[in-house]
């Protein structure tokens, strides 16, 4: 955490705010949370496993359905209800 604790002597408000400003700077705090804002956190094996599965009948489930020539967008939301309900 960065600090500065009191105005000095004859220092203006803004003065203060400058010398702030350099030592977050120099800290690198701003570098370090730019660097981390959009970070996601990895998922765990079983999450990912179960995701993989999902997609897998999804497309499998799709690829019949334009081959019979009946996808839609109603079909498609009902075809993602129905495979969610059943996991």
């Amino acid at each position: 955490m960065v600090y500065v604790y009191k105005k000095n002597d004859r220092e203006t408000t803004e003065n203060m705010i400058k010398r702030f400003t350099r030592r977050v700077q120099q800290s690198g705090v701003l570098v370090q949370v730019r660097k981390n804002r959009f970070a996601v956190a990895e998922k765990n094996k079983a999450a990912r496993r179960k995701e993989a599965l999902y997609k897998h009948k999804m497309r499998k489930e799709v690829d019949k359905l334009k081959k019979l020539g009946r996808f839609n967008e109603e079909t498609f939301k009902e075809l993602k209800k129905k495979i969610k309900k059943g996991e």
